[in-house]
């Protein structure tokens, strides 16, 4: 049987591999059609997959606070993705990833210690460890010239990630399949109203829709293995370690898009690695 602080470590990880290849396919199908259409699809996809895993489970329906939870984490994901979109395309990514992630990360550590106590020292090393290679791993060398939207709509994206990986926690203890498939439907109908209000609208092409739907396998298996991971360990611990899927993206991006990586973004691939080492011990 594999130990509680090693299982939690086990499921971010899968986590965070599972996220980073929604990323890269979904990423990979917005070049091929609207970005808006394909979270939208990728959202659905989930919506259909969860409640076949939870009545396959015979996982009984959440009671009134499984439902709430789960309401407020699909709004909070979505308008954070939506923050975050707005942010790479407005902003400078050297600038937009690294303060989306911190905030993304500081939400849930203070609910962590608040909640549990302080990790140990080795895994608050960790934590900082893992900040600093989410920022290599993601930015880039182009910063230019920081303007107010380059920090304020990155941190609106990591205060509803924050609040995405809180509900989940909030949630997990009792049930994962429903409260993930309410999160999918409240996600939907929030980027749909938003691509409606602002007119974003589009039908994705033939060609995009196979890799829209494995990204939404990918992305409804990546808020189950951290569903699973906060209800076995701690939160912050599941948190930090999701959070390096950017790690997942760039490498799939080596592998099948032949995208060359600078050395910064190799050192930050090591140094989540030795983030994950102190955050086991």
């Amino acid at each position: 049987m594999i130990p509680a602080e090693f299982l939690v470590i086990l499921l971010g990880l899968a986590s965070a591999a599972a996220w980073g290849a929604a990323d890269f396919g979904g990423g990979f199908a917005s070049k091929r059609t609207s970005e808006y259409s394909v979270v939208i699809l990728m959202q659905a996809v989930g919506l259909i997959l969860l409640p076949i895993l939870a009545m396959g489970f015979s996982e009984q329906f959440p009671q009134g606070g499984g439902i709430f939870w789960g309401f407020v984490a699909g709004v909070a994901g979505s308008l954070g993705l939506v923050f975050l979109y707005r942010a790479l395309s407005q902003g400078k990514m050297g600038v937009v990833a690294p303060v989306s992630a911190i905030i993304t990360v500081a939400l849930p550590v203070i609910y962590g210690a608040v909640k549990e106590g302080l990790p140990s020292g080795y895994q608050m090393a960790g934590f900082m460890v893992a900040l600093v290679a989410m920022w290599m791993i993601s930015s880039s060398d182009d910063n230019g010239d920081i303007r107010r939207q380059d920090i304020v709509l990155p941190l609106l994206a990591g205060v509803g990630f924050g609040i995405f990986f809180i509900s989940v926690d909030m949630f997990s203890e009792d049930a994962v399949f429903w409260p993930l498939t309410v999160a999918k439907l409240s996600s939907v109908i929030t980027i749909l109203l938003i691509s409606i209000l602002t007119r974003s609208q589009g039908i994705p092409t033939r060609g995009a829709l196979p890799l829209i739907i494995l990204a939404g396998i990918f992305d409804a298996g990546g808020n189950l293995f951290f569903a699973l991971a906060s209800q076995v360990g701690r939160v912050d611990i599941a948190t930090v370690v999701a959070s390096l899927y950017p790690g997942s993206t760039v490498l799939l991006a080596w592998i099948f898009l032949k995208e060359r990586l600078a050395l910064k973004q190799w050192m930050g691939v090591v140094l989540a690695l030795v983030a994950i080492v102190f955050i086991s011990l």
